[in-house]
């Protein structure tokens, strides 16, 4: 294939190991610190064994740098995969390379690629695989479910292929065009701004709170309910609140997660319980 013809032999190699490894990388589902991050090293370690087999202490840097948070839709994110590990590789030969753009790149590309990956894979390939699955299973058909694990697998098996020998490929090129034209700083701050985005609209759409309070006026029978009121002052106004004092906690105060999230069941319980919601 033309991704693999200018590859060597160990690379060819490892790449091959890179890919199958990749499977698992959501395998490694930490949420509290580094989500796929162990995933993320498992994957990329072939590559990091045959460009720093004679430095040990590059070696042991590249393995610490890949510990950083990561999360990306599991077919597209081989793409970033392919990207460092053509970093990595420039980074074992070049002493004046910035190992700190690797870490970079990664944190840019997440965002854009899992809102892609996601609407894609979840919300198209997915749903198309179920219903003509689902349509042949409900006619009494054993091949309902073989299709739909046919149509689904067998696209996102051959894009995450070309994703990471995609990303190999542009390799360093990319990120030397990038930065030449300043298109760096510009990847940054939009994959910043759409990340902040999807963050307000999970938060919007996740988070739920609606209150059955209601206070009859004195000497009539109006009956004031609390929620028009919260609607009327600021839509989503609670779980917004919520969402702001849960993350003062964790990155201002440090809780740990596991006790936000019982704070959070304790609290709706006892809401649930008072009757205010």
């Amino acid at each position: 294939m033309k991704l693999t013809k200018n590859l060597e032999p160990a690379e060819r190699k490892a790449m091959r190991r890179v890919f199958w490894r990749s499977y698992a990388m959501n395998a490694s589902r930490t949420g509290a610190t580094q989500y796929h991050a162990c995933g993320f090293l498992w994957s990329i370690m072939p590559i990091i064994d045959l460009f720093y087999k004679d430095d040990p202490e590059g070696r042991k840097k590249a393995m610490v740098r890949h510990t950083a948070w990561f999360n990306a839709t599991l077919h597209l994110n081989d793409f970033i995969v392919g990207l460092v590990a053509s970093m990595e590789k420039q980074n074992s030969q070049n002493e004046n390379f910035d190992d700190s753009s690797i870490t970079a790149v990664k944190a840019s590309l997440m965002g854009p690629l899992s809102g892609i990956g996601d609407s894609f894979f979840w919300g198209i390939l997915r749903v198309v695989a179920a219903g003509i699955g689902i349509s042949l299973a409900s006619a009494g058909s054993a091949m309902g479910a073989i299709v739909f694990l046919l149509l689904y697998n067998i696209p996102a098996m051959i894009i995450q292929y070309y994703s990471l020998y995609g990303g190999y490929s542009v390799g360093t090129t990319f990120i030397e065009r990038l930065y030449e034209s300043g298109g760096m700083k510009i990847l940054t701050k939009v994959s910043s701004l759409l990340g902040l985005m999807m963050m307000g609209s999970m938060t919007a759409s996740n988070v739920k709170f609606k209150t059955i309070l209601q206070v009859t006026v004195q000497g009539s029978k109006q009956v004031m309910k609390i929620q028009t009121y919260l609607d009327q002052l600021f839509v989503g106004i609670v779980p917004l609140a919520v969402t702001l004092v849960a993350f003062w906690l964790l990155y201002k105060k440090h809780v740990n997660i596991n006790w936000v999230m019982l704070g959070i069941m304790v609290l709706g319980i006892v809401l649930g319980l008072c009757g205010i919601c």
